[in-house]
């Protein structure tokens, strides 16, 4: 397969010496009621590579390890040095529940290289630690997770979850460079950007910052959010608005959101969920078209401006879909 296309904005990921795309490539969607035949999903990781995007997020709770099983399908069809591309798979958190202990996310590791039919993943990320004991998490996961790093099964780790404040009690409890990576979701988007506010500590932990779903898990969509979303009516109702004003003026609020998104170079790469080639083009040319002209800031303007009854008003964590 040729090399992939020189457009999209590679981005250091924190102290780790990786280079990530600045769009990612969320695989959950590959098995989502939706989703794909097994055909599709392969040609958008195909497309996705090609037009620039090296970093690929799986977990093996998303689909109940389907997920992880398609993305490594599509991974090996792209027939390319494994160097060239960048793979984040999770721990702690399966389809039967949660479970952070070492036994099992070392036992973990091993089953989810054998679905993605690689040697070793780039970063594993313990999976949304807010449902286990953040103690655990620091005394028990993480020691478990470096045995890991010793083994070479992976170079780096990582913790996701949706409260701000799991990152920085973990990080203020390890020693400096334990954890490489964090992984934020729903908190840097026009409705809600309280991601800005701990970007200058996480900098200076040296740690890589990935943020997911831009467009706030459907809210900032023309088709709104799933009717899981656990967002307020209100909320929900805001979004709608916001989305019918920009369709009216001929603009796509799913752009704008990718862009709002990206347009910071601290966060070193935005991880938007995608299971069809026209996603894939989609995504890369809002980046693309954000790196040549810049954000439309008078359209995002009033947007921001039908949002600020609602704006930073987030929701408990509990119904979680990536």
């Amino acid at each position: 397969m040729a090399a992939p296309c020189p457009n999209l904005e590679l981005r250091p990921l924190g102290n780790t010496g990786l280079k990530v795309s600045s769009v990612g490539f969320g695989a959950a969607l590959l098995v989502e009621s939706s989703a794909p035949s097994e055909d599709e999903a392969i040609a958008s990781v195909r497309e996705a590579f090609r037009r620039g995007i090296n970093f690929f997020d799986t977990s093996p709770y998303y689909g109940g390890t389907l997920s992880e099983k398609m993305l490594g399908k599509g991974l090996k069809a792209l027939g390319v040095p494994r160097n060239e591309y960048v793979v984040s798979t999770k721990c702690g958190r399966y389809i039967e529940g949660f479970d952070f202990s070492a036994e099992r996310v070392t036992r973990s590791i091993d089953e989810s290289l054998e679905r993605l039919q690689l040697d070793y993943v780039d970063i594993l990320q313990c999976h949304d630690i807010e449902f286990g004991s953040l103690d655990q998490i620091v005394n028990e996961t993480i020691p478990a997770l470096q045995k890991l790093k010793e083994a070479r099964k992976i170079r780096f780790i990582g913790i996701t979850g949706l409260p701000l404040g799991i990152f920085t009690y973990v990080l203020d409890q390890v020693p400096p460079g334990t954890v490489d990576v964090i992984l934020s979701y729903c908190h840097y988007s026009i409705n809600d950007s309280t991601l800005e506010d701990l970007l200058p500590y996480l900098k200076s932990k040296g740690v890589g910052i990935i943020s997911a779903s831009p467009l706030a898990m459907g809210l900032l969509t023309e088709n709104g959010p799933p009717e899981w979303h656990p967002a307020s009516p209100e909320l929900k109702s805001v979004c709608q608005a916001a989305a019918a004003y920009c369709k009216e003026k001929g603009k796509s609020i799913t752009k704008l959101a990718m862009q709002y998104s990206l347009s910071n170079k601290d966060i070193s790469s935005v991880l938007v969920g995608m299971n069809s080639v026209g996603q894939v083009e989609e995504n890369v040319t809002a980046a693309i078209e954000l790196a040549k002209f810049g954000k439309d800031q008078e359209t995002l303007a009033e947007i921001e401006a039908i949002l600020s009854p609602v704006k930073y008003q987030t929701w408990p964590s509990g119904i979680q879909k990536s």
